[in-house]
């Protein structure tokens, strides 16, 4: 069947997921998903949604949502897009923002789907490595460019930089498109979102999917100068005008509105990887700093991939990257209610002692 695919086709290298087995009893530790549930005002929501009303298109401004992601952040409506997804939002700022004659820049160890989106869209880009403790140098950044993307904090490392790094790139960088993935961003990072009203090139971009345990409803937003949010309003409606249902309109801008348990969920996530951290380091792992939902870790002495292999047959799993070769000893590790944290460890223990 392949004889019928388009040139593009052939030359695309998909991204490829986090795994989702059904496996009874299962740890899952490798996909970042919140431990603790939605937003009881976010279901409540979500359930009244549920009537005659489907039969009509949803709002193809989404404005309830923009409304709620506006005032959560002190920022005007039209200053705010809305997608299926931060996945959707940045496949649109790539092509609506970041395609150019010189090349995108973003770091060499980061979210894969950015090489991916150049792929499909064409876009000529540049990875710049990490330094040796695997920060991102944004004096690397200061070169010329058709744009710049990465990740804060990174993926997946966890590690993030300071807003003054960031505003320091932006008045340095005024002649392309500085977009600040901020994914994990609510469990320790410092938003560039404060940056928007003084920097017309900075977009922001977030996801539901984390620190509001939304990512079945796939929700993402972006923040910026409205004439940023046009041009992504002009790819999204020669794409698709309605992104977002019903459903997920009601129940994501219940959950923006539900800041204290907003604010609850993320205080639990931190304090549990603070004690995974400890645990992790109390066997012998080196953690990288984390300020996202999920760790990077190794041992000194033991292989990335066969501690992933044995951990999943103790119904454990977690995310192991073989490629670059420079972060195959390590293990991400998403951040678990304290039940799933303290079965990952006893694994880990007993792994060692067989060993």
């Amino acid at each position: 069947m392949s004889r019928y695919w388009s040139a593009v086709v052939h030359e695309l290298t998909p991204y490829v997921p986090g795994e989702q087995p059904k496996l009874p009893n299962l740890v899952k530790l490798n996909t970042n998903e919140n431990p603790y549930g939605p937003s009881p005002k976010a279901l409540e929501a979500l359930r009244g949604e549920v009537g005659d009303s489907l039969r009509l298109y949803p709002d193809p401004l989404g404005e309830r949502l923009k409304e709620a992601v506006a005032a959560f952040y002190d920022v005007a409506p039209h200053q705010v897009f809305v997608g299926n997804g931060s996945d959707e939002v940045l496949a649109h700022a790539f092509l609506a923002l970041l395609k150019h004659d010189a090349p995108l820049l973003f770091p060499d160890i980061t979210y894969s789907f950015y090489p991916v989106y150049c792929g499909l869209y064409g876009i000529r880009y540049r990875q710049l490595p990490l330094d040796e403790k695997f920060a991102v140098n944004l004096d690397d950044y200061l070169q010329p460019n058709g744009g710049i993307i990465f990740p804060n904090p990174n993926a997946p490392t966890g590690m993030a930089l300071p807003l003054a790094e960031i505003e320091r790139l932006l008045q340095a960088n005024t002649d392309s498109v500085v977009v600040v993935d901020e994914a994990y961003v609510d469990f320790g990072a410092e938003s560039a979102v404060r940056l928007v009203n003084r920097y017309p090139n900075l977009l922001v971009i977030h996801t539901l999917s984390k620190s509001r345990s939304l990512a079945g409803l796939r929700v993402g937003y972006a923040i910026g100068d409205g004439a940023l949010i046009e041009a992504l309003n002009r790819v999204k409606d020669s794409f698709n005008s309605y992104p977002l249902d019903r459903l997920a309109l009601a129940g994501a801008a219940a959950a923006v509105e539900d800041r204290a348990y907003f604010e609850d969920t993320c205080r639990k996530v931190i304090a549990s990887r603070e004690r995974l951290v400890a645990d992790l380091e109390a066997l012998g792992f080196e953690v990288l700093p984390s300020a996202a939902n999920f760790v990077f870790a190794r041992h000194p002495a033991l292989d990335g991939a066969e501690l992933t292999a044995r951990l999943r047959e103790r119904s454990i799993i977690v995310r192991h990257f073989k490629h670059p070769s420079r972060i195959a000893p390590y293990l991400r590790i998403t951040v678990g209610t304290d039940g799933q944290c303290a079965a990952l460890v006893h694994a880990l223990r007993e792994i060692q002692q067989a060993l």
